[in-house]
């Protein structure tokens, strides 16, 4: 019998209590930061959202260790733990709990293993949001405060041991952007770059919207909905549809156009792997290569993912929403087809090695998530006290 067992046998023998969790937390919007005192060199982050931080502030409204859920876009319902005094803004929530009835780590433990139905509960046709009234309704168990430690010694076990090896794996991104960005970087006028011509977008590329899969939405669906979430999560979360309203193609580019601020999704891509496979939602759009003669679709898919002259429509304050005129206007280098395929052949083993959850450190942080959410689904599940 383990620690966590005997606990329970010596505290609460005959079951737990289970509480609505706006019984035993109190859930606050954040305040909307002025644009002007939003800086990249204040003293305390200011998120936006449940994901990243939108940029700094020399005023903070919450103290470190603190619970946040993200509001509104495509991170809407993401939960995030902040350790350090941070500004909540507009599209976050805050969770305070009571302290002498739930632990705070506890409780964001709780609402990790319910992050998937919060995502889940997105309302409205516009922009995703999420309603306080979806968050205090969830059922939380409240076991006695010792158990409750006890639980949360053993799980932040897990997730400092996961953070260790993302702080590494994103040390090895950071060197993979520096390659990409060099291996994408073409000089003018010495000989080597002779053969290197200068396009806008829209001469080499056709373009085309998603549409709407509001009411499609099935998950017997055969046909994957390509929205923010999907691209913004390297296809890990997906939604499905029993209807291709947009079709798209394999080779197809798909961009994301509309983020929030700071987000991590402007501008991302995903290039289709197979016809019949995916149907295309609004806010995303599809980009083709005119001529697989001249130009290698994995190339231009290199090229325009999170490229630098689409993200600085990102203010750091507003949504983002670029237009179709904004993507096709941009100026791209084409190499000679060879020397694309050998660019490609390059970024394709970078991109495995960081991205790969088959692999390497992809792969032991994949293991370490799965191990963490094994023990959290059985360590917060309790018999009902009557």
């Amino acid at each position: 019998m383990n620690k966590v067992e005997e606990l329970i046998q010596q505290l609460c023998p005959e079951g737990v209590e289970y509480k609505e969790l706006g019984d035993v937390v109190v859930i606050v919007k954040g305040k909307q930061l002025n644009k002007e005192l939003l800086t990249d060199i204040g003293t305390y982050p200011a998120y936006n959202g449940g994901i990243s931080f939108s940029g700094f502030t020399d005023n903070y409204n919450y103290d470190e260790n603190t619970i946040i859920i993200s509001q509104g876009g495509a991170s809407a319902g993401f939960v995030n733990f902040i350790t350090t005094k941070f500004y909540a803004n507009a599209h976050c929530y805050v969770v305070l709990p009571n302290n002498e009835v739930v632990i705070n780590r506890y409780v964001y433990h709780f609402l990790k293993l319910n992050q998937e139905r919060l995502t889940e509960k997105q309302h409205g046709a516009g922009i995703p949001a999420l309603k306080t009234s979806e968050i205090a309704k969830l059922l939380i168990p409240i076991p006695p405060l010792p158990v409750q430690q006890e639980i949360v010694t053993i799980l932040d076990t897990f997730t400092e041991l996961e953070a260790e090896l993302e702080a590494e794996l994103e040390a090895r991104k950071k060197q993979y952007e520096y390659y990409r960005n060099d291996l994408l970087t073409f000089g003018d006028g010495d000989d080597e770059n002779k053969s290197i011509r200068y396009v806008r977008l829209e001469e080499v590329i056709n373009f085309m919207n998603g549409k709407g899969h509001e009411k499609y939405i099935d998950e017997t669906g055969e046909y994957i909905v390509v929205n923010s979430k999907f691209i913004s999560t390297d296809g890990m979360v997906k939604k499905y549809s029993k209807t291709q309203i947009s079709p798209i193609f394999k080779d197809d580019i798909l961009m994301v156009m509309s983020d929030l601020p700071n987000g991590k999704a402007l501008a991302k891509c995903f290039i289709v792997d197979n016809n019949n496979k995916y149907t295309l939602n609004q806010r995303i759009c599809a980009l083709s290569v005119k001529d697989k003669n001249d130009i290698y679709p994995k190339f231009i898919y290199y090229i325009l993912s999170r490229n630098a002259q689409l993200l600085r429509y990102d203010n750091g304050v507003d949504q983002t929403n670029l237009r179709k005129d904004d993507i096709l206007k941009i100026q791209i280098p084409i190499p000679p087809l060879a020397e694309q395929e050998r660019i490609v052949g390059i970024l394709d083993k970078f991109d495995a090695l960081v991205n790969d959850i088959s692999i390497g450190l992809p792969a032991e942080i994949e293991a370490r998530r799965k191990q963490y959410e094994y023990y959290r689904e059985k360590l917060l599940s309790f018999e009902k006290a009557e």
